[in-house]
């Protein structure tokens, strides 16, 4: 299945900037019904892409092919399901590596500062021109987590629901520097503008890479195909570099920078949609102790909210690899969505 795109032109960003062409790109599965009021929008993870829902080992925050799809907790028999790239991310959308009209050069270091607010209403866009009138919900793990809590508090009466998985309503500030420092250290790096140098940064992203796999949980999810330690970390090495060649080293830092001020806690008294939170036992960049102040505070709003703790031992992977650990609360709670919009 191939990504079709949707051109935004002279799309004014938050912190000031303008793309006079904006591409989203995008998937769909499914039928719109004639209201426009049978979608979910699936949002995606911080190196993934929107094809995570299809299955396959190329979705960084593990796949999520067994949970949509016919039949599936996320029913495309039922639903017109839209997975789109984030603005800035390195899957078909416009990012750094993407050519400036005003130049005819690739934006580099001169691409725009964003924010998740300016993904969320380029996502709105793309939704307006596919004649989506209302969303049923917004999900999506990790990065794709921030956005559903982004959507909650920008679009309010939008959606029905929002599943945001293995994330956070913020994010403290201080890994942005730290990134930068260490994509400094390659020599092909030229302060982000390295487009006429081929095969810079490779090495350094396929090291990043492997470093990100260990802290998601990767080797735990890889223990069961390869038990022996030196092929399991073949494989490891081989994902990573092949992650490496298709990711542009500039989106990790236009979606890191999107971040630093990301915080929609202060908002949560305009989310109108039910919450579904989902965090994994052994996940340690989102563990489950944040939960009590997250539901504390979406309930102290008055914000309809249920948490489900997945039980697995692949940590920030789990959503996507022990999906069958929690497609029954999913299911339940998109139907939980259906019934009650029906029954308005």
């Amino acid at each position: 299945m191939s990504l079709e795109t949707h051109l935004i032109r002279d799309f004014r960003l938050r912190r000031g900037g303008v793309l006079q062409e904006a591409r989203i790109a995008y998937l769909t599965l499914g039928r719109l019904a004639p209201d426009g009021r049978n979608a979910i929008l699936m949002t995606h993870g911080y190196t993934s892409g929107p094809e995570y829902i299809l299955g396959g080992t190329g979705a960084s925050e593990g796949s999520w092919g067994e949970l949509v799809g016919p039949g599936k907790p996320v029913d495309t028999n039922k639903f017109f399901v839209v997975s789109s790239n984030m603005l800035g991310s390195s899957f078909g959308s416009t990012n750094a590596a993407s050519i400036d009209p005003a130049t005819g050069h690739p934006y580099g270091s001169r691409f725009p500062d964003l924010t998740v607010e300016d993904i969320v209403r380029a996502q709105r866009e793309l939704l307006d021109a596919l004649g989506v009138r209302h969303l049923v919900a917004v999900i999506g793990p990790s990065y794709g987590g921030f956005q559903a809590f982004q959507w909650a508090v920008t679009y309010p009466d939008f959606m029905d629901g929002i599943v945001a998985a293995v994330t956070a309503p913020k994010l403290p500030p201080g890994r942005l520097q730290s990134l930068l420092a260490r994509l400094s250290q390659d020599p092909g790096w030229n302060g982000g503008d390295y487009y006429d140098r081929p095969g810079a940064m490779l090495e350094t992203l396929t090291e990043i890479r492997t470093e990100t796999l260990r802290g998601y949980g990767a080797e735990a999810q890889l223990a069961d195909r390869f038990p022996e330690p030196a092929r399991r970390e073949a494989e490891l090495g081989r994902i990573a570099r092949a992650w490496a060649e298709q990711f542009d080293a500039n989106s990790l830092v236009i979606l890191r920078k999107a971040l630093e001020h990301f915080d929609v806690t202060p908002a949560f008294a305009r989310i109108r949609a039910k919450v579904l939170y989902v965090l994994s036992t052994t996940d340690s960049l989102f563990p489950p102790s944040l939960a009590p102040e997250v539901m504390e505070g979406l309930r102290a709003a008055g914000v309809d909210a249920t948490y489900f703790e997945l039980e697995s031992p692949y940590g920030h992977l789990a959503s996507g690899r022990d999906s069958g650990r929690w497609a029954e609360p999913l299911r339940i709670f998109i139907d939980k969505l259906t019934h009650a919009r029906l029954s308005r």
